[in-house]
């Protein structure tokens, strides 16, 4: 009988993030389709009671919680000592948790300590004759390999953005605590402060409702014959002021500036998507001034929703990579658009 276990930290504010629903998404589907199997859930944070009640109605058997102020920050020593603590408590299986940079870190020493197996970047579980399974896709995304495992415990670390989140009713929870001791040298590493951009800086939005992706366009010359590189700064700042999209970029303009071409000054490596680049997951997606080639449009792999601007017809969105392609010029389109939200 397969024990599954959810394991999942708290945010600072006590709450559970939306990837860790996510997680436990996964988790109730493995629970309901291995028969014969439980679900337990294990929270690590400061206080963990609120975040237990928030998902009691799920279908969890017990829940346990390691709680304390040494873990309210990331840190792998204390991390990987209240994940270890906890799976033996539940005596778990399988271990499903989602892939945060935190656990991404933690769990496949954890495995290691349990004599365990690990696997990052799933994207499904299901059951496969009578047996977990999941899935996982290889070759920017271009492979999908179903998996299977005898060896326990195995650790599945979800991505987020790949399942929907659960939404459990909230209730009481009844929560064991694992006590945990913690040697002065497991608490050398200290979070000292964090630094961020600030709102209107910050351009890479993991869980915003729109992807908005530029293209080599907007740094080339124009009808005019000339470039308008200001111009196109301020349209696609003024579109994400209004917006709070999450902004991406092809290679070929993050690599412009090694050929001596103008460059958005505010765009970098983290904002590319693609083959070489990311992939990642919103509802909706648009793409302005890009051609659609594969190398890019790889990236746009889990995109719900799939829209473009381009002045070419004959593009490769307008080959099926896109739902809808308005062809036309992205500076007067995107601008239009900004005088509309402006007008609100």
């Amino acid at each position: 009988m397969e024990t599954v276990l959810l394991i999942a930290h708290t945010e600072a504010d006590g709450v559970l993030a939306r990837s860790a629903r996510e997680a436990l998404h996964a988790a109730r589907m493995l629970n309901k389709t291995l028969a014969g199997s439980n679900l337990v859930v294990g929270l690590v944070g400061e206080n963990v009671q609120a975040a237990a009640d928030s998902i009691a109605a799920c279908p969890a058997t017990r829940y346990f919680g390691v709680t304390g102020a040494e873990f309210t920050q990331a840190r792998y020593a204390t991390d990987a000592t209240a994940a270890e603590a906890i799976c033996r408590a539940a005596q778990a299986t399988i271990i499903v948790a989602p892939a945060t940079s935190r656990w991404n870190r933690v769990l496949p020493g954890v495995a290691q300590r349990l004599g365990g197996r690990v696997d990052t970047h799933v994207t499904d579980v299901a059951e496969v004759g009578g047996q977990p399974a999941i899935n996982r896709w290889y070759y920017r995304q271009r492979m999908e390999a179903t998996i299977s495992r005898t060896q326990r415990p195995w650790f599945m670390l979800i991505d987020p953005g790949s399942q929907p989140a659960c939404e459990c009713g909230a209730g009481t929870a009844s929560v064991e605590m694992v006590t945990v001791s913690l040697p002065e040298a497991c608490k050398r590493t200290t979070v000292v402060g964090v630094r961020e951009p600030k709102a209107d800086a910050q351009t890479i939005r993991p869980d915003a409702q729109l992807l908005f992706v530029t293209g080599a366009g907007w740094t080339k010359k124009q009808a005019d014959g000339h470039t308008h590189v200001p111009e196109a700064e301020k349209i696609i700042l003024e579109f994400l002021k209004h917006t709070r999209a999450s902004l991406g970029s092809s290679k070929s303009l993050v690599d412009l500036g090694g050929e001596g071409q103008a460059v958005l000054p505010f765009l970098s490596h983290l904002n590319q998507i693609g083959q070489t680049g990311s992939t990642p997951r919103h509802p909706k997606g648009l793409s302005t001034c890009c051609h659609g080639e594969e190398p890019h449009t790889v990236g746009w792999r889990f995109i719900a929703e799939r829209r473009a601007i381009s002045l070419d017809p004959n593009c490769g969105w307008a080959r099926g990579k896109a739902d809808v392609l308005y062809v036309a010029d992205a500076f007067k389109v995107m601008a239009k658009v900004n005088e509309l939200l402006t007008k609100g």
